[in-house]
């Protein structure tokens, strides 16, 4: 297990066997680096020319070190050039502390000490570096190995990461908040890439029931009998497929201020999503575990800001369900009404998460009346290939929410990029023998941007965001602090930071 601690002492002078240093791109050896050239490797200089090593973002130079007490190796890492945008430095610096975590597990380091970079660079103050720093540590030494019968599979990174700086108060803080979001972050990852046999509706609902139990927030969940009784006929109608039944879960947390504004977090569940009778193709099918990815966010996030008590209150809502075929199954034709009294047209049984978040919207603008509300969901392969596996898409229509978001999704690392939400696209929708039809006219194209407006169809006039991550939840490549082929927990950072920062 990755552990994190500060110290004030000179890095020097650590009891670590193995020093990291962060190195900008071309800069001068300094006398700082001559003199600790002169302790450890005193032809370091001439090494790092040899080697053509300048400090280029994410290049690594291991120097293994000889006749030492306990310094058996040292580790620079290149930060790169300092770009204009303060936010594209604190993305870079994220992948840097990644390539570090992996490059001193290579060496199997015990005991890591780094000294920090000066915050100017990155435009935040220090307790904000540090947490970055710890976060992104702990989100790269992440693992997901329940399932190997070799314990030889069963890896773990465990080393001590200290961070070295002389103010080690601020520094402490920022890695006490740093290991809160992790953990968050870390569990909806473990979910996303449990077994869709294991993390299943009702497990998903248990998960968050211990969590509520635990930090004691309010609690409640409906089953496919409520559900049904209730007139969710989203949630019901995706889940008739399946043997198990489907769950509605609601968390709360209240910051103890009455006129506190409400947010209203929805996170789409379909823990297996076959495609329903119009079923996905079986290469398409294989990462499908994963459709449960907003909920996961939505879930963790709530342990999170449980602990870290931002001054709003947050109610969290995910609709859990399995999309299957069976002879009881949705068929395509077949007409859904929803918790708001609108009906959809299905014409494909594979546009199902619109579906189950149409109720659960619903009913939060019903029962909460939310100041704010904004849903997340692996929603549109579209999305994915629009956007890629770098950011997740925005819609919305409302300026000052869609401003905030983007604000938190920069200074997080959870980067979201806004797609043209205009009232051009929304005819794509209309059904001749419903309200509204579950996939867009193939005229408009656009598919990421007409499910969006399908979901319109249930926030009243309630500020909302919509957030697409098709692309971002799995397989992110090139991320050091992600692995590939895994979940990414996406979401958390975002919803913590903008919840902290109301």
């Amino acid at each position: 297990m990755l552990t994190i601690t500060t110290s004030k002492k000179a890095i020097a002078e650590q009891s670590a066997d193995c020093l990291a240093f962060f190195v900008e791109k071309d800069a001068p050896f300094s006398k700082e680096m001559q003199s600790m050239a002169h302790t450890f490797f005193p032809d370091l200089h001439n090494l790092m020319k040899d080697r053509e090593f300048k400090g280029d973002a994410k290049s690594v130079l291991i120097v293994p070190v000889s006749g030492h007490a306990h310094v058996k190796n040292l580790i620079f890492i290149g930060l790169g050039e300092k770009d204009a945008d303060k936010y594209m430095n604190l993305e870079a610096y994220r992948r840097v502390v990644g390539t570090l975590v992996r490059s001193a597990d290579r060496i199997n380091a015990k005991k890591v000490a780094v000294e920090l970079p000066a915050v100017k660079r990155f435009g935040v103050d220090l307790h904000d570096l540090a947490k970055e720093t710890a976060l992104t540590a702990k989100l790269s030494a992440y693992y997901f190995h329940d399932f190997h019968s070799d314990k030889k599979h069963h890896y773990t990174i465990e080393f001590e990461l200290i961070l070295v700086h002389d103010d080690s108060k601020a520094v402490t803080a920022g890695i006490k908040e740093a290991d809160v979001i992790a953990d968050a972050t870390n569990l909806a990852r473990h979910w996303i890439d449990s077994p869709p046999s294991v993390a299943t509706p009702p497990h998903l609902a248990a998960e968050a029931k211990k969590i509520a139990k635990k930090y004691d927030l309010k609690y409640t969940v409906f089953n496919e009998k409520q559900v049904n009784e209730m007139g969710m006929g989203g949630l019901a109608g995706v889940s008739r497929g399946s043997d198990r039944d489907c769950q509605f879960v609601i968390m709360e947390y209240h910051c103890g201020k009455k006129t506190a504004p409400t947010i209203a977090l929805v996170g789409k569940g379909i823990t297996f999503d076959s495609g329903g009778l119009s079923i996905k193709p079986a290469d398409s099918m294989e990462a499908m575990k994963d459709d449960m990815s907003g909920a996961a966010a939505v879930i963790a996030t709530m342990q999170a800001i449980a602990q870290l008590k931002p001054k709003v209150n947050v109610v969290a809502l995910t609709p859990l369900s399995e999309n299957l075929p069976s002879g009881k199954a949705t068929m395509p034709g077949d007409i859904l009404r929803f918790y708001n009294g609108k009906t959809a047209e299905v014409k494909n049984t594979d546009a199902e998460g619109r579906l189950v978040l149409a109720d659960a919207l619903s009913y939060a603008v019903k029962h909460y009346k939310p100041d704010a509300m904004i849903d997340i969901a692996t929603l549109t392969g579209a999305c994915a290939y629009a956007l890629g596996p770098f950011f997740t898409g925005l819609m919305s229509q409302d300026k000052e929410l869609s401003k905030k978001v983007q604000e938190a999704a920069e200074r997080s690392g959870d980067r979201v990029w806004p797609l043209p939400f205009h009232d051009d696209y929304k005819p794509a929708i209309k059904s001749t023998i419903a309200d509204i039809c579950n996939i867009g006219s193939r005229t408009y194209r656009a598919g990421a941007i007409t499910a969006g407006f399908f979901l319109q169809n249930f926030v009243d006039d309630v500020p909302w965001v919509h957030l697409d991550i098709a692309g971002t939840a799995f397989d992110v490549p090139d991320l050091p602090y992600y692995r590939p082929a895994g979940a990414t927990g996406v979401g958390v950072r975002l919803f913590v930071d903008l919840l902290m920062n109301w």
